[in-house]
């Protein structure tokens, strides 16, 4: 994947905001990447009803993509999430839906009730098996949501910045080491409150530069010290 194909795939309202540092879109680590393709005797989850790239005028009035890229398992609380997409489809709010990740066998209940709650607002469903289909939801969506329990790093919502995705995550686990408290929400209620003001004024997230510096975690960054680290344990005591 090259860094002008990665730049192809990001609406001008992206690109104009976009800091002049150079992309490491080429050194991210992609969870997606490393996820087994789907057997061929099944029927592949992912759906997508996105059809071609939004143009200038239609950014003004497209409604509030959000996007979920995580695996879909308890531990991510899709349950949170959902309930929180259908209190805005209850208060008439309008935005499409993205929910990407890999499956497992036992597949929370919550998604099958939320597909069928949520269906006119999704967009895609699924797992994307192809690192560049991965990233041209990522690059299409406007928010990136995090409702996660347990989580060690956070690669997904790292990966959605860099696409330049707004983020919402809780305040726990790893995400206040990475995230601005801007970025942060503490309760059910304020991660509605906040989702509510963007599908309001959709403007607001596509305007906002993500004060974040991704490129800290790209291998380019952290190669050198990789390499110093490495060097030390060889040499031993």
């Amino acid at each position: 994947l090259s860094c002008c194909w990665f730049f192809r795939l990001l609406p001008k309202h992206k690109l104009h905001r976009r800091p002049t540092e150079p992309s490491h879109v080429d050194d991210i680590i992609t969870e997606q990447d490393e996820q087994q393709p789907p057997r061929l005797d099944q029927e592949s989850p992912h759906e997508s009803r996105s059809e071609h790239t939004p143009q200038p005028e239609e950014d003004q009035v497209r409604p509030l993509h959000i996007v979920w890229p995580h695996r879909w398992e308890h531990d991510k609380h899709p349950e949170l999430f959902f309930s929180t997409l259908i209190k805005l489809k209850e208060r008439k709010l309008n935005f499409q839906l993205s929910v990407l990740g890999e499956t497992f066998t036992d597949v929370p209940e919550i998604f099958c009730e939320a597909r069928r709650q949520l269906d006119a607002h999704i967009l895609n469903w699924g797992y994307l098996s192809g690192k560049d289909d991965y990233l041209r939801v990522l690059c299409e969506a406007d928010v990136v949501v995090s409702t996660a329990k347990h989580e060690f790093f956070g690669v997904a919502m790292l990966e959605a910045v860099h696409c330049g995705c707004y983020p919402l995550c809780p305040k726990a686990l790893v995400y206040p080491e990475i995230f601005p408290a801007e970025y942060l929400y503490s309760t059910p209620e304020q991660l509605c409150k906040r989702l509510q003001g963007l599908c309001r004024r959709p403007d607001v997230a596509r305007r906002h530069v993500v004060k974040v510096d991704i490129s800290s975690f790209s291998w380019s960054s952290l190669k050198e010290r990789y390499d110093t680290l490495l060097a030390v344990e060889a040499q031993g005591p």
